[in-house]
This record gives C-alpha cells, sequence and structure tokens, in this order.
C-alpha cells in the first residue's frame, strides 16, 4: 500500500487533498481502509472526473436550442410491432428466437445495481415483494420466466437449452443478492448458469469539483449508471464467458419492470433476422409529458432523448396519423449482439458521455461530524446503457413487415452491418416499472401488482375461463380496464405454467373458478385432462 505521504502528493495533484484532512484523527483500521480506498482512486482521472462533473453540473439544464431542427422520428423501416403487421411474419420472428434458444446463443442481463430507495427499502429492488397472492420477488419471477422459455424452446427442437443469467450489481446490491439467491437456490437454476458481477463505482462532487467524504475515512461514491454495463463487461471478462458457452445475442434490461420478457423469443427472432446489432423495446408515450426518454433520430442517428431535453413544443408535435410525432417511448429493453458489444467495451467505451445525476449525498461537515442534506449538495456522474445506440448505424434497410427471402437467413441479414431496429410492445402486456413507494401516484407497488394481475385476468379469460362472484353470479369479462382499476378477479398464472398466455387453454377452457385463482405448477397438474 502506498504510505500517507505519496497518496497526499498524488492527491494535490488532483486537487482533491482535502479527503485526507481527518486522516490524523483515524484509528489504524479506519485509516487502512481510507487510505486502501484512495490508492484505487487514479489522480489524474480523478481530477478529469471532478472538473466534468462539476462543469456539466454548471450548464444550463434544459434542450439544447438547436436539437429540435436535429430531431426526426425513426423511420418505419427501423421499427417492428409485436402486435401489429402481418401475424405470420411474427410467427417466423418467434420461431427464429426460440431455434437460437434452443442452440444455446442467448443470454439475458439484468441490470441490478441500484438499491431500492425510492421504495423506502434498504435491499436490492429484485428482493422486493409488491403483494402478489403467491408472494413472489422481481428476482423469483424473472427466474421462472427464464426456466420457462427454455422448456418452451427445448419441448420445440427436442433439446435441453440454458439461457444464462447475468447479473450486473453494484458495491451495494452484490452481496445481498447474492446471499438472497443462496437462501432460495438460485430458483431451481443451475448456480453455474447465473453469473453475478460489479459495476465500477464514481465518487460524489460537490458543485465546486471537490470529491466528497461521506465519512472521515470513506469517500462517497455511487455507482456509475447502467451504461457502466460496458466497462464491467470488460473488467470481469464477461463477453469472454458469453463466447465460451456459445453466446452470441444477448437482452438486456432493468430489474423494476415487472412485465418483462426474459429472452423474449418474438423480440430476439425479430432482431436476428433484421440483422441487427442493437435493438431497443418500446412502447407508445401515454401521454406527450411522460418522463420517459423517447427513442428517435438526431441528425439521422439512432437515439434516445431524455425526455428533460424535449421542448413541451415538441413534445405535442402529431404524426399525421393524429399520434405523437415522437412517440417511441423508451423502456430499458435491449437486445445485442456479443460481437457489438465487444466493439463497444474494446473500442468506443471512451465515447461515452456521462450524464449528470444531483442528488443528496450523505456527508461530513467541516467537523467531520456527520450530515444527512435535506436538498441536493452533490453530483453523481452516470452512463446510460442505451448510450450506445449512436454506434449502430443501418447501411442496408429491409422491410419489416414480409418475411426475408429465402437467401437473406440471418447468417446474411447479420453481415449487413452496424444497424439499429426497435421494436414498439404494448405497455400492458410488457411495462410497468417499480420505481417508487405507493405514496407515489404512478410506478408503484400498486401499479405493478394490479399490471401483473390484470394481465394474467386477460390471459384467463382468452382462455376461456369464467370467474364468479361470491354468489356464483358470473364476473363480467373485461379485457381492457383503465391502468388504475383493479381486475375483476384476482388471478396470478406462474411463469412456469404460461411464459406470455401460451397453453392455458388445455387447463382453464369451460371452467368456473371462484377467485382468487392461483395458477401454479400443482394446480395446473390437477386441471389437466
Amino acid at each position: 500500500m502506498a504510505s500517507e505521504a505519496d497518496l497526499r502528493a498524488r492527491l494535490q495533484r488532483a486537487s482533491q487533498e482535502h479527503l485526507l484532512r481527518f486522516c490524523a484523527e483515524l484509528a489504524p483500521e479506519p485509516r487502512a481502509a481510507l487510505l486502501a480506498q484512495l490508492e484505487a482512486l487514479e489522480p489524474e482521472a480523478l481530477r478529469q472526473h471532478c472538473q466534468r462533473a462539476a462543469a456539466a453540473c454548471a450548464r444550463r439544464p434544459g434542450p439544447p436550442p438547436d436539437l429540435a431542427a436535429r430531431l426526426q422520428p425513426l423511420p418505419l423501416e427501423r421499427v417492428g410491432s409485436a402486435s401489429e403487421g402481418d401475424p405470420q411474419t411474427r410467427r417466423l420472428w418467434e420461431e427464429e428466437g426460440f431455434h437460437q434458444i434452443a442452440l444455446n446463443k442467448v443470454a439475458v442481463l439484468l441490470l441490478a445495481g441500484g438499491q431500492g430507495t425510492r421504495l423506502g427499502v434498504t435491499y436490492p429492488k429484485g428482493m422486493y415483494q409488491v403483494g402478489l397472492p403467491s408472494q413472489k420477488t422481481l428476482y423469483q419471477l424473472q427466474a421462472e420466466r427464464i426456466r420457462r422459455v427454455e422448456q418452451l424452446a427445448g419441448e420445440r427442437y427436442g433439446t435441453r437449452c440454458t439461457v444464462p443469467w447475468y447479473i450486473m450489481t453494484s458495491e451495494f446490491t452484490l452481496e445481498p443478492t447474492a446471499k438472497f439467491f443462496k437462501e432460495h437456490d438460485f430458483f431451481h437454476l443451475d448456480p453455474n448458469n447465473v453469473i453475478m458481477f460489479e459495476q465500477r463505482m464514481l465518487p460524489a462532487v460537490s458543485f465546486d469539483g471537490r470529491a466528497i467524504l461521506e465519512r472521515k475515512d470513506k469517500v462517497a461514491m455511487a455507482p456509475d449508471g447502467n451504461g457502466g454495463l460496458y466497462s464491467a463487461l470488460e473488467d470481469h471478462q464477461i463477453l469472454e464467458d458469453m463466447e465460451r458457452r456459445g453466446v452470441e445475442f444477448v437482452h438486456v434490461y432493468c430489474v423494476d419492470n415487472i412485465l418483462v420478457r426474459l429472452a423474449d423469443p418474438l423480440f430476439i427472432g425479430f432482431c436476428v433476422l433484421r440483422g441487427a446489432d442493437c435493438g431497443a423495446k418500446v412502447v407508445e408515450k401515454a401521454y406527450p409529458e411522460e418522463p420517459v426518454g423517447v427513442v428517435c433520430q438526431v441528425d439521422g442517428v439512432p437515439q434516445v432523448v431524455e425526455y428533460s431535453e424535449i421542448s413541451p413544443e415538441v413534445a405535442q408535435l402529431r404524426a399525421p396519423g393524429g399520434g405523437l410525432l415522437y412517440n417511441a417511448g423508451n423502456i430499458c429493453n435491449h437486445f445485442f449482439t456479443r460481437d457489438f458489444l465487444r466493439t463497444v467495451t474494446r473500442e468506443l467505451e471512451p465515447l461515452l458521455q456521462p450524464h449528470v445525476a444531483v442528488k443528496k449525498v450523505p456527508c461530513v461537515d467541516e467537523h467531520g461530524n456527520p450530515v444527512k442534506p435535506l436538498q441536493p449538495n452533490g453530483i453523481k456522474m452516470e452512463k446510460f446503457v442505451f448510450d450506445v445506440l449512436p454506434f449502430a448505424k443501418s447501411v442496408q434497410k429491409l422491410s419489416l413487415f414480409l418475411p426475408p427471402p429465402p437467401s437473406c437467413g440471418s447468417s446474411e441479414a447479420q453481415q449487413a452491418g452496424k444497424n439499429f431496429m426497435a421494436f414498439q410492445v404494448l405497455r400492458e402486456e410488457e411495462f410497468s416499472p417499480l420505481k417508487n413507494a405507493d405514496s407515489a401516484d404512478r410506478d408503484n407497488p400498486s401499479t405493478s401488482r394490479r399490471a401483473l394481475l390484470a394481465q394474467h385476468c386477460r390471459w384467463a379469460l382468452r382462455a376461456g375461463a369464467r370467474f364468479l362472484d361470491v354468489h356464483g353470479a358470473q364476473l363480467p369479462e373485461q379485457l381492457s380496464l383503465p391502468g388504475s382499476a383493479e381486475p375483476p378477479a384476482i388471478c396470478e398464472i406462474s411463469p412456469l405454467v404460461s411464459y406470455a398466455g401460451e397453453g392455458l387453454e388445455k387447463y382453464l377452457r369451460g371452467r368456473e373458478f371462484r377467485p382468487p385463482l392461483i395458477l401454479d405448477e400443482a394446480m395446473a397438474r390437477e386441471l389437466r385432462p
């Protein structure tokens, strides 16, 4: 370990020597911990990080003055749909996705570096229960969807297949996540196929460009955003692990979407057959001011523009059909080829520009007393996973609503070059994020729970189930519900029984149920003809 004098000299070069101002007061163990943390901070990188954070925070917020003139919606040839267009084409996409899964070429990668602070809990968000009848956590729901999609692909192709689950954690979430998985026997997945790795941490910075001390013996650190994925892939040789397993396609998603379809065969197949190096699922924006980023083009290059960067006038613009012109809402759900990720990690990651997040950062005052600020006092610099979209540039445009000719299979399409595609999905089927506590109006445990139960009620009704009230009268068959409405019947279907509503007729058609209906594997065995 470097001496205190050497570290002080390094910190002086970075203009951050204040980080040692309480060092002489510390006992040997916390002193050694502080020195070890400081030794890991390269002086020039620390200096640049703090300067960049302060300069970025000082810039005027809001949309760049010339952005409106540079914006364009995605061209139709770059957008596919999970619900519109030719059903036969969608079947081809889905079959291709199952084929790639059966060949062990598909992995899923979970972005799980954040804590559940806004939910009012101190543990990782994936461990949260939203109040389902089964009491399943987000992690369990996701694990069971992996098991089911493996089963479906294996049955179609008469093989055993594996979808490896890579989980990017942070300093805050790695230990509790690993412990939780062990306590739950990895939800009956092979532990060798659940690979956890840790993203980098960056110092939080004050508005005047000084790294913040969280305690006398600790620099305040924060994960480098979900875009820290790309440096973490390189740090932990994750792409090498994927290569050893034969993985070619990676489905990346955020932990907090209760409706997420892991390794979605339809999405995977669409991207593969369209030769996409990079893909994004999108949902139609609910209203112009909805606080979600928009997938669009800037200067002809695909990217996500944050809602705060789009002026109200631009957000209100309408397309000829009457819908919003910029309606492709980003839901942090992406497809990447392993080759594309390798290019990003080895060549392009340094080009990613960090984003500013102004936060309340616990710190110490000038006397070393702990402070929990009531107002934002610091800057956390983050990169976003979607920052790589501009690196995917289409050089060949393919019709999305016709199947490729026999001479244009997936291997040929992949040779089309850097190519971005968007895939529009139905919000009620695939997107209900869990961001806030129930005290908030939206994106809370109640809205997440309702979204899943309403989806499962729709699946059951479409499969021919009938629900009865306490008096034996049939409940109304409501297939469409307002977002805030409770479903007509409480119905939860295990992902181990149905991944996306498939195969339920044999259990439910013509049967009557008094809610709640909890269709798990045991009940499915009882109901099977």
